[in-house]
């Protein structure tokens, strides 16, 4: 960060002459100020340093314009407030300062100080978003009003500009005064509740700046989400790399799978589906007290941007699960803990899982001549590969053929393929863009994001990844009815193991009630029942409800592409996106785009229920 040490007329040209060539800037100032632009906008956050003022700065100093005026020469910061303003309100017509302070300890109205007749729009927005406020936090009984009135600061601050002068440099001043309720009367803060209320009043103010731009300058602002840093603090980047080392310290499906799978199945069919052998698992290559030491280590507290603390501290808060659960391998309490995780199955995903295997009949085994194995699948991974590889040319991954594996699975972007893996063409076509076209592409394309989180997967990001997953393959023809009755009886088996049932029970339930062959009863409940109970399998068709909802309601489907992330998170991504956080999708999948795509997207929209989805 630059430095300033005075406010002559040389220091001030030297910071108007950064923005005009730069647009941006960020250079300390006298008596421990801080001047950041890191991109033109027609408005100033402004806060001034107090003694026994706990938290105010921190709804200021992560705006992408901010200033925090130091203890000493306020002339000076006068001085330099007027020609920045004089500068951008020439370009964009108007030029809004914006002061927060807080009030006395004891008020309960929070305070809009500005013109009402000049803003309607903006300063009517910030008091409709402050009158909710209540309803957003319980035990709050707070008022807001507008004052009309030239003095805008603090009772007892100087005017950091006279009205008059505002006029002559194209400045309008606004003072937002926030009652203090976010710390004790000992000047500590109640750091869970400012966390929520500091976001609260960056996303009210954001609103307000948009309606101030929208109607009052030249700005071409899409949206308030695009109001926020572009360039994130190194608290971000640092914290983002530890979450991802801790994660990257072990491989969570591969740790709970069992290693001994083909010995379990061969006694279980040869004892006519009555012995199970017990699940071995992998040693530990981790300590779980030593990564959740790390974990609750990182200052997420210390992020003021919201949309990244909330990421990190959900995140953390998986990361917390899952390290619990590899320590209770083959327990009772593995089950309870993938219960949270997953979020169990609700009694509609069961009535969409019982309304497929009703509907949609098991297609027997047919003669195949045109059978794939596990080298010939390998080479059409490849291929996809190419096509990668022609839109990015840096673009890596490496196809493992495994014996220890029952399942095929993408690992940390590497394709696993088990070693006596046999399918069709069909399968082997809608299976490539399962594993390659979704989860190595959204690997990849997560990898090329400022933030790891994005190639690793934000929280809760699995429904979503799988629902894309099984979504390609009824993109490209390839979902069979074998295929979309297996998602449907996982979740059934997860409600039956949520209600205490074992192995045998699971098994004859799929085999005799819902007609699986013994075959896929077996790799269902399998799954299922590893660890202790896993009920991550339940995802699939879940996440392939919520993706068709989302289809359905307008929602679009490329941005889902960019990285691994959940439906919930659209919202932020999207912001992080228009903040230019975030990049567009990098790599694009074989059947993006095509004439076929677009008819199957409008077949959802129109109301296409899952058993029609089939491909015949």
């Amino acid at each position: 960060m630059q430095e300033i040490p005075d406010f002559s007329e040389n220091s001030i040209e030297q910071i108007l002459t950064i923005l005009e060539k730069e647009k941006e800037i960020s250079c300390e100032l006298p008596g421990k100020g801080i001047l950041h632009i890191e991109k033109q906008l027609p408005y100033l956050v402004i806060y001034r340093r107090k003694k026994e003022d706990r938290g105010t700065r921190r709804l200021v100093i992560n705006e992408s314009s901010y200033l925090v005026i130091g203890n000493e020469d306020i002339p000076g910061y006068q001085k330099l407030l007027y020609r920045i303003a004089d500068k951008i309100s020439a370009e964009m017509e108007s030029y809004l300062l914006f002061e927060i302070y807080s009030g006395n300890t004891d008020s309960t109205k929070i305070k809009i100080k500005g013109p009402a007749q000049r803003l309607p729009s903006a300063l009517d927005t910030l008091k409709e978003d402050f009158l909710k406020i209540n309803s957003d936090f319980t035990g709050l009984y707070l008022d807001t009003e507008i004052l009309d009135t030239p003095n805008r600061q603090a009772e007892g601050d100087a005017q950091l500009m006279g009205i008059e002068e505002a006029k002559n440099c194209g400045a309008v001043l606004v003072g937002l005064e926030l009652p203090p309720i976010y710390r004790d009367e000992e000047n500590n803060l109640y750091p869970v509740f400012f966390r929520n209320f500091k976001d609260y009043v960056i996303k009210a103010i954001h609103r307000s700046f948009f309606e101030f731009i929208r109607v009052q300058t030249t700005g071409g602002v899409a949206s308030f989400n695009a109001l926020g840093r572009k360039y994130l603090k190194q608290i971000v980047f640092d914290i983002d790399k530890q979450l991802a080392d801790i994660e990257k310290s072990y491989q969570f499906l591969w740790l709970v799978s069992p290693a001994n799978i083909h010995d379990i199945k061969q006694e279980f069919f040869n004892s006519n589906y009555d012995h199970v052998l017990d699940y071995h698992y992998r040693l530990l290559p981790v300590d779980p007290d030593v990564l959740k030491r790390r974990l609750y280590n990182l200052k997420i507290e210390d992020i003021d941007d919201p949309a990244m603390s909330y990421l990190f501290r959900e995140k953390r808060e998986e990361l917390d699960m899952q390290i619990t659960m590899l320590s209770e391998r083959g327990s009772r309490n593995f089950l309870y803990d993938s219960i949270r995780l997953y979020q169990g199955v609700d009694k509609p995903l069961c009535e969409e899982a019982r309304d497929i295997l009703n509907k949609v009949p098991e297609e027997g085994q047919t003669e195949d001549n045109d059978l794939l194995d596990s080298k010939a699948f390998s080479s059409l991974a490849r291929k996809e590969f190419d096509f990668f590889r022609q839109q990015d040319e840096n673009f890596k991954c490496k196809v493992h053929i495994r014996k220890d594996v029952n399942v095929m699975m993408v690992s940390q972007g590497e394709l696993y393929i088990p070693a006596d893996y046999k399918m069709n063409r069909v399968e082997a076509e809608a299976l490539i863009q399962h594993e390659v076209g979704t989860h190595v592409l959204t690997y990849y394309n997560g990898s090329k994001q400022p933030l790891n989180q994005l190639s690793i997967g934000l929280a809760d990001y699995d429904p979503l990844q799988e629902g894309l997953a099984v979504m390609s393959e009824f993109m490209v023809n390839g979902l069979t009815a074998n295929r979309l009755r297996i998602l449907a009886g996982r979740v059934i088996a997860g409600e039956a193991l949520m209600e205490g049932g074992n192995f045998q029970e699971i098994f004859r339930l799929l085999k005799m009630d819902y007609n699986f062959s013994p075959e896929r009863a077996f790799n269902i409940t399998s799954r299922i029942m590893q660890g202790g109970g896993f009920m991550k399998d339940i995802i699939y068709l879940k996440g392939l409800v919520l993706l068709k909802d989302h289809i359905k309601n307008g929602g679009e489907y490329e941005p889902l592409l960019a990285g691994k992330y959940g439906i919930k998170h659209t919202g932020i991504i999207k912001e992080l996106t228009d903040r230019k956080v975030l990049k567009p999708v990098q790599i694009k999948p074989s059947y993006l785009h095509s004439e076929q795509m677009f008819k199957k997207l409008e077949l959802i929209r129109n109301g296409l229920s899952l058993p029609q989805m089939i491909c015949k």
